[in-house]
């Protein structure tokens, strides 16, 4: 039997991650079967909603429903680990840390006196990631993040990621990273994202073949064959407030491209392309039947101007709050969208009935418009259909979707960390 990989989640939602890796087998529950990427098994979890209101913890709420009472820690990360460090709290040891974090503004505000050397501003969460790895330092880790975590900020572009490089690579860690398209590998989405995986072992990589043949994120997701892919290099310091400082000032586009790799301080990135030949899901074979839709979703005729307004194209003259004019324009967006097709991104404003440019409008079987209803949402996401179906709002269900991962990109990534245990189990 394969030896049981042990995974800490923090940002836990409603449980992307776990259910991409653990899958879901409850015999209560038989609509959300799911099959495990390999032998991982959650044991530990984190999910706040700063202010910490009540009212705002239903993505806690939906992963307890979901996977257990106590499976999830519903307190802020940053008063967790403050109790862990001072001794008044344990978190159990762990395999792989996972988890996916916001995008903010890593920058390192300064430094500490203390053995820790570094600490960047009040509330960004990447520096609670840190703190969890130097905790527990697990062998393996899997985050994800916006696409654009790798060009922020304008001021200096890349330096947000090259940060977060400088500090995987003083504790220790070798990494990848891709960023991924689900759609470009059959999923029903349209949802580009960074996805970083980093590991604590003694390998050593050639870092180009690790990006274009041997690497977790290349064998999960293949790309086209090319000789002539165009590597670029460069060193990062593991002194992460010199990275913070000087890392791309006066770059006008950032180094680093859509896959890399970095061991010790090389690193090493270029520019690839999916390749996919399998079914491609398009947003008609994840929509509901009619009766299955209230009425509330259908748009009426009388804001159907409005609607179209939205969505088409402008170049019209407006004034600030302080009477400033302006020329304004941006692009017309499919109306209704195109149901052969993978679904645009959806994010965490499809709830509400009102008018909006971003929310998804499709053509019923009956020719009627209407909005994408919460199980349509779960779907889109790779989560089974109904799984935020737990007395949560509509409004509640569209915004954890909004925030969720596509499932799918865990379940792949972690078939191939699980073959490369088993392999290192074999030799």
């Amino acid at each position: 039997m394969a030896k049981e990989i042990k995974v800490a989640e923090m940002f836990a939602g409603v449980g992307g991650f776990r259910l991409g890796l653990d899958g879901y087998d409850d015999p209560e529950h038989k609509e959300f079967q799911l099959d495990p990427a390999g032998p991982f098994k959650t044991i530990w979890a984190n999910q706040w909603e700063p202010m910490g209101s009540p009212a705002k913890q239903f993505a806690w709420r939906c992963y307890e429903h979901r996977f257990g009472e106590g499976s999830c820690i519903n307190e802020d990360i940053t008063k967790v680990l403050d109790e862990v460090e001072a001794g008044n709290r344990k978190i159990p040891d762990f395999d792989m840390l996972v988890g996916g974090f916001p995008c903010q503004d890593y920058s390192v505000a300064r430094t500490l006196s203390q053995a820790g050397g570094i600490e960047g501003k009040k509330g960004v969460l990447w520096w609670q990631i840190r703190r969890m790895l130097q905790l527990k330092h697990p062998k393996y880790v899997l985050l994800e993040n916006v696409d654009r975590l790798l060009k922020s900020p304008a001021s200096q572009r890349g330096r947000d990621f090259a940060i977060i490089l400088s500090c995987f690579t003083a504790l220790g860690y070798s990494v990848e990273w891709r960023v991924i398209n689900a759609a470009d590998y059959g999923m029903p989405q349209k949802r580009r994202r960074t996805y970083i995986y980093a590991e604590a072992l003694d390998e050593k990589w050639d870092l180009q073949s690790r990006i274009s043949t041997s690497g977790v994120m290349r064998r999960a997701f293949p790309i086209t064959a090319d000789d002539d892919l165009q590597f670029d290099e460069r060193t990062i310091s593991e002194d992460t407030l010199e990275v913070s400082e000087h890392f791309g000032v006066g770059d006008k586009i950032s180094f680093f491209e859509n896959a890399g790799a970095m061991q010790d301080d090389r690193v090493v990135t270029c520019k690839v392309q999916p390749d996919f030949h399998g079914h491609r899901t398009t947003l008609r074979e994840i929509l509901v039947p009619d009766k299955e839709v209230p009425e509330s979703y259908y748009i009426d005729s009388g804001s159907i101007a409005k609607w179209q307004y939205l969505k088409g194209a402008k170049h019209e003259e407006r004034v600030t709050s302080k009477g400033f004019k302006y020329n304004y324009s941006e692009g017309s967006m499919g109306f209704p969208d195109d149901l052969d097709k993978p679904s645009r991104t959806i994010l965490t404003s499809e709830g509400g009935s009102g008018p909006s440019r971003m929310k998804h409008v499709v053509m019923a079987e009956n020719g009627s418009l209407r909005r994408l209803v919460p199980d349509e949402l779960d779907q889109l996401q790779m989560f089974p259909k109904g799984w935020t179906n737990d007395g949560m709002s509509d409004g509640h269900r569209a915004f954890c979707m909004g925030n969720a991962l596509v499932v799918g990109i865990p379940h792949r990534i972690g078939q191939v960390i699980a073959e490369d245990i088993e392999q290192i189990k074999g030799e």
